[in-house]
């Protein structure tokens, strides 16, 4: 018994001595099986695998190893004191030497069966192939399946969602973070910076291709003329349209007094040929004049009749508009000729250049009053959200109903990136690596199978010499 007890402990110490040998050996096949090395002498791969086992996870292995030295000190501690007690009790030493030889062998039973159960975990026992041994390298993939199914159905289902999202309540904690100004300016600051993002990576020709096929398509799709109509007759019913026409016949009235020469020039030059010059240039004052003063009056006379006849050719015109077939499709006509020219999509894409660059120096700029509005609303936002229970609970069933949305459309995809990253992990790193991390205190269970064996082999044996066996 002695000697298999420093058979394990001989195998224990050249399995965690061997790591380090093992990850240089482990180099070297990455390398065989990679082919050319980066400029350092070693493949990508193999320092991605040199890398992952870290050096905390060497000071974990370290303690494990500790642990493992203690708990085969244990065995070989009652080993020997198994021999001593069971040579004292053919010495004649006394009853006691029984007790203590029986719980000394219990004990060895416990610790052999726990260390077997402990090793099996990670590797096959004295190296031998005993079936369901070495469970974590050889079944790494179908354990990567059941945390992946285990991870789907206890934590992504819609209940346990639901359930958690509304017992942490995201709308109120969310409102009283935005109601602190620190974090607004923080939130707005993101949001600039995401804005600008946004409209840098955006292609202006892009851009301008997309809107000016929305605005060509939305106009072709939708009739124009009653629109006018309706918005032409209620200008004119409210008297909208006379300003407009102040305005003309105002400038008009200015024009025509500055340049008089001009329009009598005009009148005199599409006279015929054969009419004296004075008598041409009698008539261009005359129609000067009476232009003049058709304007005065019209300018100065709100109930002027000219006045009154625009306005019923304005009511006219929206009326037709409406409801005149004809006048409808050369609206139309019209306007797919402006649509079409090349001025309009120039006015789009310059249009596009002013809006993107006045938005993105509006970003830039801290003081500029689209930050200085959007830290307000994010503000008032948050104190809102704070303490008005029914905005909370607006805010916690969007919430809700996204991650729902997420965790139901996309739980396979969530699991299987848990199943197929196992699934690419190295069997014999991935075992070293969580022996690192769990052996220590699977260690504990060889400790306590030992007392606990010798526990129950001396109750057992007590209860046996008592009723005479």
């Amino acid at each position: 018994m002695y000697g298999d007890g420093e058979r394990v402990e001989r195998m224990e110490r050249s399995e965690t001595d061997e790591t380090a040998a093992s990850d240089l050996s482990g180099v070297e096949d990455h390398a065989r099986r990679d082919g050319p090395a980066n400029p350092a002498g070693v493949p990508a791969s193999a320092v991605r695998a040199m890398t992952t086992f870290s050096a905390a996870d060497r000071e974990k292995q370290r303690g494990v190893r500790r642990m493992k030295l203690t708990a085969t000190g244990l065995l070989l501690f009652v080993a020997l004191v198994y021999v001593l007690a069971t040579w004292a009790e053919h010495q004649g030493a006394g009853a006691w030497a029984g007790y203590v030889a029986a719980a000394a062998e219990a004990g060895m039973v416990g610790a052999l069966a726990d260390w077997f159960a402990v090793t099996a975990l990670f590797r096959h026992p004295l190296g031998i192939p005993i079936p369901h041994t070495a469970i974590i390298p050889t079944k790494k993939d179908q354990l990567g399946i059941s945390l992946g199914e285990f991870v789907g159905e206890n934590f992504l289902s819609e209940d346990v969602v639901r359930q958690r999202l509304r017992s942490v309540g995201i709308g109120s904690r969310l409102g009283a973070w935005l109601a602190v100004p620190d974090h607004a300016d923080r939130v707005t600051a993101e949001l600039s910076a995401a804005l600008r993002g946004a409209l840098t990576v955006l292609r202006d020709s892009d851009v301008q291709a997309v809107v000016g096929e929305a605005i060509t398509r939305r106009a072709d799709a939708q009739e124009i003329g009653p629109g006018i109509g309706k918005m032409l007759e209620k200008v004119v019913a409210d008297g909208g349209h006379r300003r407009v026409v102040d305005l003309v016949v105002s400038r008009a009235h200015d024009w025509l007094v500055l340049h008089d020469e001009q329009v009598m020039a005009a009148v005199q030059g599409g006279a015929p040929g054969w009419t004296p010059r004075f008598v041409d240039k009698r008539v261009g004052e005359r129609v000067y004049k009476e232009l003049l003063r058709f304007v005065t009056e019209m300018r100065d006379m709100p109930s002027h009749p000219a006045r009154g006849a625009l306005d019923r050719f304005l009511t006219d015109f929206a009326s037709d508009l409406q409801s005149d077939t004809d006048t409808r499709a050369r609206v139309e006509r019209l306007k797919g000729e402006v649509l079409g020219r090349g001025e309009v999509q120039d006015l789009i894409a310059s249009a596009w250049t002013a809006v993107r660059s006045m938005i993105v120096s509006a970003a830039e700029d801290e003081r500029s009053e689209l930050r200085l509005r959007v830290r307000a609303s994010l503000l008032s936002l948050g104190a809102r959200m704070a303490v008005e229970p029914k905005l909370q609970g607006k805010v916690d069933s969007w919430v809700e109903g996204a991650a729902v949305y997420v965790v139901t459309t996309y739980r396979k995809e969530i699991t299987s990136l848990i199943t197929d990253t196992v699934a690419g992990w190295d069997a014999e790193h991935t075992t070293r690596k969580i022996e690192a991390h769990i052996g220590r205190d699977l260690q504990f269970i060889r400790i306590n199978g030992t007392v606990v064996g010798s526990l129950a082999g001396l109750l057992i044996y007590t209860v046996s010499r008592a009723f005479g066996a």
